[in-house]
């Protein structure tokens, strides 16, 4: 396992609060659980969750494999952030491939312009945690970023089809969590549920903690669409009319390419990102994420059939 860097030293504050309910999570989870697993893609989210997870067991190694759910549509700089990650933590990597749900014919691609395989995950995610016989799956969603998740626990209950019901959610006084389920059944886990995205570039900052370098700065050929910026790749098929330009972008948040956007920005390191993250009023979700854009429920229903 990869000797963690030594932080610079700052004092307590929120930010500590926040990882010590972090570790303890963990650590419940690993008490708990048979057979955790790690929902890991090379986001900003599960990095600080790898992050926080390498502390709550430091020195020994992580007690669960992490899992990518894959849709085949990756940045580039991300699949190799992920490969470089599990290499450097001696990580089990588990890799649930949409690609393969379409070969097998348990899934159909929409393949016309402006399509995306995002909503696919889905199923990807759901034989990952079926066949591995995972019964807790500790995913880096935030309560900042939507209004679905922000009506999720901590242990967030899933029944045998996977899917989420807000209303039979368990309570979680006093930071009581419930792991109970039947087999078939799984949890969801949470442990960056209280952070906000603010938070999460303080910690990075603070932690140094190693990223994939299109959060920073960088000069890109994008396509304007739907009121965003969407990196010009292999997978983006221009719209009759639309033309690409390069511009000076960053990422907020990293998914499927092709309903991935950046924004214009110069911020070339995580205290340039912190200050300019002060100022934002759109969650990174919102201002940069087209499948969000479906509807007002459009992440809760796919929450209830099995999403993250």
């Amino acid at each position: 396992m990869a000797t963690l860097q030594t932080p610079p030293a700052y004092e307590l504050s929120h930010l500590r609060a926040l990882e010590a309910e972090a570790v303890h999570i963990f650590r419940e989870v690993a008490a708990t659980f048979e057979k955790p697993v790690l929902l890991f893609s090379g986001g900003k989210d599960s990095v600080v969750m790898l992050h926080v997870a390498a502390k709550a067991f430091w020195p020994a190694p992580l007690p669960f494999a992490v899992m990518h759910v894959d849709t085949g549509h990756n940045f580039d700089e991300v699949i190799e952030f992920r490969d470089r990650t599990v290499d450097r933590f001696n990580l089990r990597l588990v890799v649930s491939s949409v690609q393969d749900d379409i070969d097998a014919g348990r899934v159909i691609e929409d393949t016309g312009v402006g399509s995306s395989r995002n909503r696919l995950q889905t199923h990807a995610l759901l034989r990952g945690i079926r066949d591995n016989k995972f019964d807790a799956v500790f995913g880096g969603a935030r309560r900042d970023e939507e209004k679905a998740r922000a009506k999720e626990r901590v242990f967030s209950f899933r029944d045998e089809f996977g899917q989420w019901d807000p209303k039979v959610q368990r309570p979680e006084l006093w930071n009581l969590y419930n792991g109970k389920h039947r087999k078939g059944e799984h949890i969801r886990i949470f442990p960056l549920s209280n952070w906000t995205e603010l938070d999460i570039w303080q910690y990075i900052e603070k932690e140094r903690i190693d990223l994939p370098g299109i959060y920073y700065a960088h000069r890109r050929e994008v396509v304007p669409r739907d009121g965003m910026l969407l990196a010009r790749t292999r997978f983006l098929e221009l719209r009759a009319g639309e033309e690409s330009y390069e511009a000076l972008v960053r990422f907020r948040t990293v998914g499927d390419a092709t309903c991935t956007g950046c924004v214009e920005s110069s911020a070339e390191t995580p205290a340039a990102v912190v200050e300019e993250v002060a100022a934002s009023r759109i969650t990174e979700r919102g201002a940069t994420r087209a499948d969000d854009r479906i509807s007002e429920a459009g992440m809760e229903d796919r929450k209830k059939e099995g999403y993250f």
